[in-house]
């Protein structure tokens, strides 16, 4: 089991649930060292002082914010450490809101909150109450010396997640972009068109799906180049067709769709009445049921 970067409580009025935070994210970058191409060394980089061109030590380094081009204001720790915020080692839930209120760019790391035992059955509660009633929770929590805004949610199985937020005046408004104007209304046509292409390519999320196919490729060539194997460089991917029309490239993002569906995403053939209908007392999803539901009006409308 991963270690704990945190520990404290979890409160929601008077009710306290002993906590402790886990990451829920392992990123999965290639990392490399910089080396000296002439014998393998490795380059370290060194705290400079460009005005007496030598190496400072750390305990001789400051912190300066710039006020104007080449004007700063020093601030030692000792006056910054005056304003960390009190470590209190809770996350305190303020609110309760919809989820679908908060737009996705608020969001930045996702932790998993697990309690203590002797707190299951109030870390039980509250996530049942948040998902009965729909909501998450908004919370503060000092992390690290900083006060983060917290989105505290039911996650999968019985598990409660944080996820830490972005402040409002951080967030870019969509207001302050010099967006184009619409270049005329899309035809009857290509909307049901665009309908059927997003019906066809809908389907359960499954993140599996979707690997990171450039660090897969790298980590295969440096095993390769470990191992001192021969490397092919990688086939040129073929450029896409240029379409010349909204509707020619709606109608070409369709056969592409259906060609996907018969194939399955491996790329094995599918067999087509698995492919078209869900299995028997399976739901149909709403998006392909709206568009099949739209496309049946329309016929009846023209035979009419």
């Amino acid at each position: 089991m991963p270690r704990a970067i945190w520990s404290g409580a979890l409160t929601f009025g008077l009710v306290n649930i002993p906590v402790k935070l886990f990451t829920a994210v392992s990123q999965k970058d290639v990392h490399f060292h910089m080396l000296h191409d002439k014998d393998g060394g490795r380059i370290r980089l060194k705290r400079f002082c460009e005005v007496e061109n030598e190496e400072v030590p750390y305990e001789h380094v400051v912190k300066g914010f710039e006020v104007a081009s080449h004007r700063y204001v020093t601030v030692t720790r000792e006056e910054l450490e005056k304003y960390d915020p009190k470590a209190t080692r809770t996350v305190e839930i303020h609110d309760f809101v919809d989820l679908s209120e908060i737009d996705p760019v608020f969001f930045e790391s996702t932790y998993y909150l697990v309690p203590d035992r002797s707190a299951a059955k109030a870390y039980r509660l509250l996530g049942d109450a948040m998902r009965r009633a729909g909501k998450v929770g908004i919370a503060t929590a000092v992390l690290r010396t900083k006060e983060s805004l917290c989105c505290v949610r039911p996650a999968e199985g019985e598990a409660l997640a944080l996820s830490t937020m972005n402040r409002a005046d951080e967030v870019i408004p969509v207001s302050s972009l010099e967006l184009p104007e619409a270049g005329g209304k899309p035809s009857e046509r290509e909307l049901a068109m665009a309908e059927q292409l997003v019906a066809s390519l809908t389907g359960p999320f499954e993140p599996e799906r979707y690997p990171d196919l450039r660090r897969q490729r790298i980590l295969e060539l440096v095993e390769k180049k470990a191992e001192g194997q021969t490397i092919e460089a990688p086939e040129a991917e073929e450029a896409p067709a240029q379409v010349v029309s909204l509707a020619d490239a709606l109608s070409a993002s369709l056969a592409a769709a259906r060609r996907r569906g018969a194939e399955g995403h491996d790329g094995a053939p599918r067999a087509a009445e698995e492919h078209r209908r869900p299995a028997h007392g399976a739901r149909r999803h709403p998006a392909q049921a709206a568009a099949r539901t739209a496309r049946a009006k329309r016929a009846r409308k023209k035979r009419a």
